[in-house]
């Protein structure tokens, strides 16, 4: 992920981007299912934007290199 939009809620620049943050564990659910090697959590990353509070959350590459081979996710056409 190199290349973020201006924010799609409000329009600002003004965003910021987390460190990658792993997809589960503990009591929290697994948000990237089916996307993470064996014994780990897929991650990703958390973007901020200041001006309006959207947060918007991006799979690494790797999970998503995953994605279309997954039977846990489903392609919508």
């Amino acid at each position: 992920m190199t290349k973020i939009s201006d924010c799609p809620n409000c329009g600002s620049r003004d965003q910021y981007r987390s460190v990658k943050v792993s997809s589960g564990g503990g009591y929290a659910p697994n948000y990237l299912p089916g996307l993470a090697r064996w014994l780990s959590l897929a991650r990703f990353s958390i973007v901020l934007c200041r001006e309006c509070g959207l947060a918007r959350f991006f799979a690494s590459d790797e999970a998503r290199g995953k994605v279309a081979d997954s039977k846990k996710w489903e392609r919508l056409r």
